[in-house]
């Protein structure tokens, strides 16, 4: 079994920045993917960045330009460099690992992202 440790959130002003890490341990082997999603009270958790084992990253349109993944093989951490934060960023961010086609049914803590004046 897997598990996920995410840290970096905290409380930023719009505009600000922050840096997410996350540690995975465990059953590390042949991921083929390691992502990051977000859950706002009320709403589903979404995707909102991915880096797959050859690099390629992807992310959500919401994102797209502000946020950046990166993921360090040797150490098994995955990293989400946020920034331009924006109000709307605001959640409980996790981390995710992807074996094949499918994620982790294991979940961390999560770190929260509060974006605020």
């Amino acid at each position: 079994q897997v598990q996920l440790a995410e840290s970096g959130g905290g409380l930023v002003p719009p505009g600000g920045s922050l840096r997410l890490s996350c540690a995975v341990s465990g059953f590390v082997h042949s991921f083929t993917a390691m992502g990051w999603y977000r859950q706002v009270p009320g709403k589903q958790r979404e995707l909102v960045a991915a880096i797959l084992s050859g690099g390629r990253t992807n992310y959500a349109d919401s994102v797209k330009g502000r946020f950046t993944i990166s993921r360090d093989n040797a150490e098994n951490r995955a990293y989400l460099q946020m920034s331009s934060l924006k109000v709307e960023d605001t959640g409980v961010y996790y981390c995710n690992v992807k074996w094949g086609s499918v994620w982790s049914r294991t979940w961390g803590q999560g770190t929260q992202v509060t974006v605020s004046s």
